[in-house]
Order: C-alpha cells, then structure tokens, then sequence
C-alpha cells in the first residue's frame, strides 16, 4: 500500500469551495444539464449509454460553470452562453473519454472509466460523436468569433496531448517543456470557457483579455495541483488511484523537480520506473519519500499558487461583486484541494 504524502496548509482557513459560484449559476447549469442531456441523444443506443456513464460520474462542472460565470460578470443577460457553456462540457467530455484510453485508466472520480466498461473503440468513437456535438452547438451559435475561440482550443487541447505523450516515460523533460503541455491540454479549454462568456456578453477587449488571463491560470494552477495529489492523495480525495502517473511513466512538475535535486544514484531510480517502466511494489513509496526529501510536492504547490494569484489579479479589473468573490474562491479551492 502507498504511503500518504501530507502537504502543508492551515485547514482552519478552507474556503468554502464552489459553492457561492454554484449558487450564483445554479440557473444556468439547470439549462446546461438539458442541453447537455438533449444532445447526448442518438438512435444508436451505446451512444447515450456510453455518455451518460461518464457524465453520471460526476465532476465539478468548473469550465461550464466559468463560461456562465463570465458571461454574467460582464453583464449579459441573454441564453447564448447556455448551449456555450453545454459546448464546453462536450469538448471536456470528449478529451476525457479519449485520455482514458491513451492512458489506460481503469478508475475516474471513483468510477469505472467507460473504456473500462465498454472497451476503448466505443469510448474513443463516443468521444468523438461529443466533439460533433460541440461544433454543431458552436455552428448553432452563429458567431464566427466563438467558433473560432472553441474550435482553436479543440486543437489546442489535442496537441498538448500528444506533447505529453511524446515527453512521457522522458526523465530529461524540462520544467517549461513540463508547462507547455498543461498550458494546453488543460489551461486551453479554462481559457476559452471564460473568454466565450465575455465575447457573447459584448463586453470591451480588455474584460475580454482579462478573463482569458483569469481561465488560463486557473487551469495551470489546476493541473499542478492534481499532478501534485497523483503522489500525496488518498484514491477517495483524487478520484483516481493514487500513483497512476508513475506508473504509466508521466513526467510532471514533482518529478522533475525531485529528478533534477536528486543524487545520481536517485536519477537513475528514475529512470528506471519512468524510462523502463521497471517498477517493483515498494517504487511508489521510494518515489514519495524522494519527493519528501526535495519538497517537489510543496514547491509544486507553490508554483500553483503562483498562478492563482495571476488569475485574482486578472479579476481586478472588474467591480467588486458577490460574483467576482465566488470566482477568487473558485481560485482558492483549486489551490486547497492539495490540503
């Protein structure tokens, strides 16, 4: 059994996490949830079946939530960012159901992958009747502006994909090469689900710049932190089981941080376990108790927090408003989960 790495942090000082944005879009997402429902409708039964797996899991519904969010930030009051925002959740479902099975994951959020229940052809043919679904929502939109946001971080997301896939099992990969990846499979799409909210709300390139900035950075503080809780995280807090990223030889930010302070002789640990894939039962403990003696996870941490303060201070440009407030608390949820 893996050992449980703490991280650091006052408990008495947890934010209360999405629930004053969720309250704040409750409405909203009501009308996510049906569009959402409506189009995962097909006469081909594995279709729903299969989708309806993967949406039942459950999840945050953050970049949906953001888009909505957004929009009302800058004073919409239309339904455009309705079917938006359900466009969003597709292009997230979809990556999804295709991360699992490039990764050969068996359990998210607690859950059976679909790939591990119906097989990897119908996940990744599923994955891709969701992207349809997205572009006929995005085309339904009319606005050539949001086509072009949403469609750009489809590909942008497809190519931090295959970034990671080429610097897995790579021990020599840099910080920065380390960033580039989740900048784009997972800040790309934070990014746009704010800036789309922005765009159909009207509002001045600056606000529209402004939350682009808060998404972006939201989603690196993101990333880091769940790279971080792959190594310190119970498999009930994660969702996943503990250590997945070690043994499928992914290199994030804790590992180059412990690779690069380590002794040779820790190097060539890690090269084994992540280049080789030659791993023994006791390798996942050796690996967190490396990253205890360099603080690769808190320095992870850190670096997330660094983000976190970037995409506050996006925020700044906008009034203060119960709004803007469940947005700053989004960013500290996102930095809290680690505790």
């Amino acid at each position: 059994m893996s050992n449980v790495v703490p991280l650091k942090g006052d408990k008495a000082e947890a934010p209360k996490g999405l629930e004053a944005l969720k309250l704040h879009v409750d409405a909203g997402m009501n009308g996510v949830n049906a569009v959402i429902m409506d189009k995962m409708q097909s006469d081909v039964a594995l279709i729903p079946q299969l989708a309806s797996h993967i949406i039942a899991a459950g999840g945050k519904r953050l970049r949906p939530m953001l888009t909505l969010a957004a929009a009302d930030l800058c004073g919409y009051r239309g339904d455009r960012h309705i079917k938006l925002a359900a466009c969003v959740e597709f292009i997230h479902t979809a990556t999804l159901l295709h991360d699992d099975v490039v990764d050969e994951s068996d359990l998210r959020r607690g859950n059976a992958t679909a790939n591990a229940v119906f097989g990897n052809q119908a996940s990744v043919l599923v994955g891709d009747f969701l992207f349809s679904r997205a572009f006929e929502l995005m085309v339904a939109d009319g606005s050539l502006e949001v086509l072009a946001i949403l469609s750009r971080a489809s590909a942008i997301i497809a190519e931090g994909e295959v970034m990671q896939l080429i610097t897995t099992n790579d021990t020599e990969t840099t910080e920065d090469a380390y960033l580039d990846v989740i900048s784009s499979k997972t800040a790309a799409l934070f990014a746009a689900a704010c800036r789309v909210g922005g765009v159909v709300a009207g509002a001045p390139k600056p606000e529209i710049e402004a939350l682009d900035a808060y998404g972006r950075n939201l989603g690196i503080a993101f990333q880091l932190v769940d790279d971080a809780l792959d190594y310190s995280s119970r498999d009930a807090t994660l969702g996943k089981s503990v250590g997945d990223d070690f043994k499928e030889g992914k290199i994030t930010l804790p590992v180059v941080l412990a690779f690069r302070r380590g002794t040779e002789d820790e190097r060539a640990f890690w090269r084994r376990c992540l280049e080789d894939l030659d791993q023994r039962d006791e390798d996942l403990g050796v690996a967190q108790e490396l990253m205890r003696r360099y603080t690769a996870l808190e320095d992870t941490i850190e670096r997330a927090r660094h983000y976190g303060a970037k995409a506050r201070d996006a925020l700044e440009l906008f009034p203060d408003s119960e709004l803007k407030t469940a947005l700053n608390d989004a960013v500290r949820f996102t930095i809290e989960r680690a505790y």
